[in-house]
């Protein structure tokens, strides 16, 4: 920091407190010398065929402009959910950002594993995000590039085993007594009572529902597959009081958002779920996905056949 912007900080601060020149200083030294540490990490010359990073870029530079629009493109035509497609860019533009002047297109398998230890070690992502770097990286390079399996030498972390969160029979009950509203109360039912991902309950079309068959069609779910969930009587006849009550657009979305055209958004369940849970005085920690290993847990607790629950969960058998 240059000598006049410690003076316009002191300006500034007269009278209310005091900036310790020399500790500012210290500070600004051991800032630099680390900055210094992870340069000398990272910045081998490109001959030695490690990783290079000649500064850190907020922008993608002129040589790498082409990456993005390129693989947006490749992932679309190979039909990627916009989840996936956005997860995948976003991962692609921290190496872009980081690259600066450096071309992606000509990075070697050996700097990119340097690149992995970076993530790892300095950025220390976790698992998942690293998974998610190393498939993005894996897709531009493979599928974009066309280099033939250019990662097979790349290692991937261990991810680590959690048990699924769920919630016991007399806490489903609590959260469900918690929430007064008719329109967030049927979603959470949805959730735990027919097994429903948060993205396949906000996603609900109104002619979906087939009161006759008594069942709900769940249109290209997780891995693009659509399969049919039975409703129980009682969500029946929530649904229909629900529909008489708000009366979605037949050819739109059951739980309409803000807009009409738009579905209610996730986090908005997500933070309906968590209201209830402190009213109910829940301590349990447990997303919506949790409600939906409650479901499949409490059909286990009965004697329900495992095949038929990843049936009804929409996992492949």
């Amino acid at each position: 920091m240059a000598r006049d912007h410690y003076d316009k900080l002191a300006e500034i601060f007269d009278g209310i407190a005091t900036v310790e020149q020399q500790e500012l200083y210290d500070y600004l030294e051991e800032r630099k010398q680390k900055q210094a540490r992870v340069k000398s990490h990272l910045l081998p010359s490109l001959s030695d065929q490690s990783f290079v990073v000649p500064k850190l870029f907020k922008q993608i530079q002129q040589e790498n402009l082409h990456v993005i629009p390129a693989m947006e493109e490749q992932l679309k035509l190979k039909g990627y959910s916009p989840s996936t497609i956005r997860t995948y860019l976003n991962e692609m533009r921290q190496l872009l950002q980081l690259l600066g002047q450096v071309c992606a297109d000509n990075l070697s398998s050996a700097q990119l594993r340097r690149y992995f230890v970076y993530c790892q070690e300095k950025l220390r992502l976790k698992e998942n995000t690293l998974h998610s770097r190393i498939n993005a990286l894996k897709f531009y390079y493979e599928q974009v590039l066309g280099r033939e399996k250019l990662f097979i030498e790349i290692p991937r972390p261990k991810k680590q085993i959690m048990l699924p969160r769920f919630f016991n029979q007399d806490e489903i009950v609590a959260i469900i007594k918690a929430t007064h509203n008719l329109k967030h109360k049927l979603m959470l039912m949805l959730s735990y009572g027919a097994g429903l991902r948060v993205s396949e309950v906000v996603k609900l079309k109104t002619v979906n529902i087939d009161a006759q068959r008594k069942s709900i069609l769940i249109e290209r779910a997780k891995g693009k597959k659509d399969r049919i969930v039975t409703l129980s009587p009682i969500l029946l006849v929530m649904m229909r009081e629900y529909i008489n009550t708000y009366k979605p657009d037949p050819a739109g979305y059951l739980f309409q958002g803000q807009w009409k055209e738009h579905p209610y958004s996730t986090r908005s369940l997500q933070l309906v779920l968590a209201r209830a849970k402190k009213k109910a005085g829940i301590l349990r920690p447990g997303s919506i996905h949790a409600l939906r290993h409650s479901f499949a847990t409490h059909l286990l607790d009965r004697g329900t056949d495992v095949t038929m629950i990843m049936k009804l969960l929409g996992h492949m058998i």
